[in-house]
């Protein structure tokens, strides 16, 4: 590997939070299941955690003068009408549209309140990231059903000295607590068109994709 390259490797491995032994591991990581295509959804999923500066809808049935369009302020609360001030961060729509529903409760009887959620940026556990080398490096929120193909056109592909075959997907495991780590052929997807290759992404995964070592 030409010496200008290395600290750009090692820079991907810190920014991903994972350690470098983990990066230059022998073993063979484990590769997902080929992603099964279903009904596309646009919008974020239902457990979509509401972040600041998402915009949202709520409306509130029979009572229209209540609903309003806004945004989430950077301090994570929205303000609408009757109530002030309420928390939104964290919360996912289902969850805001109860508690606006109890706090709209003391004004009119058995409010009905949905929140749809219009643009989403997301916290920092609802994005996806993509570093090293790929066109332009980013965050990008999750969307239900989104692939790593969706995340690799949102960064504009591989760059000319892109090992694709060579890149990982890092996922927290709720479950046992620990990251865990997966291979993947960005290579065989972006470039040969292997469908197989296209996998199910999930809220928080890191795609690190390393440069060709020659």
């Amino acid at each position: 590997m030409p010496y200008r390259r290395l600290p750009r490797l090692l820079a991907v491995c810190a920014l991903a939070g994972v350690t470098l032994s983990g990066c230059a591991s022998g073993g063979a990581a484990p590769e997902l299941p080929p992603a099964s295509f279903v009904a596309m959804q646009e919008g974020p999923g239902e457990e979509y955690v509401i972040g600041p500066l998402d915009e949202l809808t709520i409306f509130v049935w029979r009572n229209p003068e209540l609903g309003a369009k806004v945004q989430v302020r950077p301090d994570g609360r929205i303000t609408t009408p009757l109530i002030t001030d309420m928390p939104a961060v964290g919360k996912t729509p289902s969850m805001l549209a109860q508690d606006i529903r109890l706090q709209l409760s003391q004004y009119i009887e058995d409010p009905l309140v949905s929140v749809i959620v219009n643009k989403f940026a997301g916290t920092f556990s609802q994005q996806i990231r993509i570093v090293g080398a790929t066109e332009k490096p980013a965050s990008i929120p999750y969307r239900a059903n989104m692939t790593v193909l969706d995340a690799m056109i949102a960064v504009g592909g591989l760059s000319e000295y892109a090992a694709g075959n060579k890149a990982h997907l890092i996922r927290f495991d709720k479950t046992t607590g620990k990251q865990k780590e997966y291979a993947l052929r960005l290579g065989d997807l972006l470039k040969k068109g292997d469908s197989k290759a296209n996998v199910m992404l999930s809220p928080g995964d890191v795609i690190i994709i390393p440069e060709s070592m020659f």
